[in-house]
């Protein structure tokens, strides 16, 4: 690459051995960490942290889910100093592929830098500009956006980037696969030449290393390379995932521990404040719950697993550091409430559970961001996960007459009833024997009613999925090429033509259009289907479900700066 690299390679299960206070961060930091909840940092947070905080360029290798927001965002809010310049002054620019990542990321940096105050403003398409610009003047010590619609900004002047001292490109790889390179040589050129450059990818193939060659210096590489996975590990246990909106998630934990009524469970949690959150909510259900975190003392911790292993607690809810060395034989289910970071971690929780010949639950609750994580364990396990609706208030009726009639159904196998058959005698005169059963079944399981009053919990779609690709690679053809169509992989669903008004004479490539398509609404490049550029206008195929919210998105915005008519194609079908 003709870059002098220092490389700080990983295993994305090292376990780091000290906290966040090792860092050297500064202490407003610490204090929002704490608050969270956070309590040891990921790999790639220990690797990436110092070299940041030093002033280095870094060209980081991680997967989606490994930390990488924190390992960027909590140096950058170190150097806020309390008299920082001005706020219109922004220090910090970070660019990400969708309007999602953005603000997930402007959501971290707001809790990360709470005890700072520190502003962090997303800038996305499909969004108003005019709201965007007055958020920009109010000041923003960090700008969290996309290619397209940053550069839509520096055009228009509303974006001023002359004091910006960092710049993170996040998931550089996407962006690039999105058609965004020449957007990103343009924004960088108009950042200062004396700044450092993090640079956060799944992967370094050839373009990233370009990238680097031409904008970092003598950056520090950083890899975390996946521990290789043992397959079968977890032959014996039932995998299972619910998608769930985090606002909705407390609500659907409680409803499938009600239908799947484990035995004995861990519920893991990646914070001490989720942690203490979900034990008060689950105990307040019914359940006999104990908190697992960095912040009980050896004696608390003690006394928990003493209960816990004495069946007088039936949850243990914790967090993956203070649940390590845990050696637990009877768990019937491993609940994930989020999604882990790394899928050897996912491998290690679940691995708790259908021990000793016995079968075992695993469930995990995923928000709608998080299911591509998912797909992830999937591929480096080798192994399914069944995706799943939470429960309905029928379900949970359902399951517990099932579980109802089961008991009635032991107690008379059981035999020994004649002390209580005098008590049925009694009342059988008087009533129906029937009445006098559902009377003692109301009597033994009052929830049985209060299900009625139980509400839906609403479900939340996973994001599609990339249609599947017909081969490697497409052959561009000569033909193709003069005719200026860029051939792309046959979608798997209905597609609609788009006529974009301007092509070859306006500079228009396949990668604009690709790039304001999945910017604007937040889709993979991957769904757009074959894209023709001709000397005045453009044919692209899009999915025929999104056809008219894609013309008003691209309607309402400019692709190359300018506005272009957008329409559904008259000629097409």
């Amino acid at each position: 690459m003709g870059v002098a690299f220092r490389m700080a390679t990983l295993p994305a299960g090292t376990e780091p051995t000290a906290g966040f206070a090792s860092l050297d961060l500064d202490p407003r930091v610490l204090t929002s960490l704490a608050a969270l909840g956070y309590e040891e940092p990921t790999p790639i947070q220990m690797a990436a942290i110092p070299p940041l905080l030093a002033g280095r360029d870094v060209l980081a290798q991680a997967a989606t889910g490994t930390g990488k927001t924190a390992a960027f965002a909590l140096p950058l809010l170190h150097r806020l100093t309390p008299d920082a310049a001005p706020r219109e002054r922004t220090a910090a620019l970070v660019l990400v592929p969708t309007r999602e990542l953005a603000m997930q990321v402007a959501e971290a940096f707001y809790r990360y830098g709470k005890s700072i105050g520190a502003v962090a403003v997303p800038i996305y398409g499909g969004a108003s500009m005019e709201t965007q610009i007055r958020s920009l003047k109010r000041g923003a010590d960090v700008i969290i956006a996309t290619p397209g619609r940053a550069l839509d900004h520096i055009r228009r002047r509303t974006i001023h980037l002359a004091s910006v001292r960092t710049v993170v490109l996040d998931e550089a790889d996407e962006m690039l696969d999105m058609g965004f390179a020449e957007d990103l040589e343009a924004i960088l050129a108009a950042t200062p030449a004396e700044k450092q450059v993090a640079l956060f990818s799944a992967t370094l193939a050839p373009r990233i290393a370009a990238i680097a060659k031409t904008h970092l210096r003598n950056p520090e590489l950083i890899k975390i390379d996946a521990a290789v996975v043992k397959a079968g590990r977890s032959a014996k246990v039932r995998q299972v995932a619910y998608v769930v909106s985090r606002a909705h998630k407390m609500a659907a934990l409680g409803r499938i521990l009600d239908v799947e009524h484990p035995t004995s469970a861990i519920v893991f949690c990646r914070t001490r404040t989720e942690v203490d959150d979900l034990t008060e909510t689950l105990n307040a259900r019914g359940y006999h719950a104990e908190a697992l975190h960095g912040g009980l003392s050896q004696e608390q911790r003690d006394r928990v697993m003493k209960r816990f292993r004495a069946h007088t607690s039936e949850l243990l809810i914790a967090t993956d550091v203070a649940a390590r060395g845990l050696d637990v034989s009877h768990l019937s289910h491993v609940v994930n409430y989020d999604v882990p970071t790394a899928a050897e971690a996912y491998v290690h929780r679940i691995g708790r559970t259908g021990r000793a010949g016995r079968t075992g639950v695993a469930i995990t609750l995923a928000e709608p961001r998080e299911h591509r994580m998912l797909k992830n364990i999937e591929r480096v396990t080798g192994q399914m996960i069944e995706m799943a609706s939470v429960p309905t208030v029928a379900d949970l009726k359902a399951r517990q007459r099932e579980l109802a009639q089961g008991a009635l159904r032991e107690v008379i196998l059981g035999g020994d009833l004649d002390a209580w058959r005098g008590i049925v005698a009694a009342l059988a005169d008087e009533f129906d024997l029937m009445d006098i059963a559902a009377a003692a079944a109301k009597q033994a399981w009052p929830e049985l009613g209060a299900a009625e009053a139980e509400p839906e919990i609403p479900g939340a779609a996973a994001p599609r999925e990339r249609p599947a690709r017909a081969g490697a690679e497409l052959r561009v053809t000569r033909d193709a090429k003069r005719e200026g169509k860029a051939p792309r992989t046959a979608p798997g669903y209905a597609v609609a033509k788009l006529y974009v008004g301007a092509g070859r004479k306006a500079k228009i490539r396949p990668g604009d259009l690709v790039g304001a398509i999945a910017n604007e609404m937040g889709m993979e490049g991957s769904a757009i289907g074959a894209i023709q550029i001709f000397d005045r206008h453009s044919i692209v195929e899009i999915p025929e479900a999104q056809a008219d919210a894609i013309v008003r998105a691209l309607s309402a915005t400019t692709i190359k700066g300018k506005r272009i008519q957008v329409r559904r194609d008259r000629d097409a079908g």
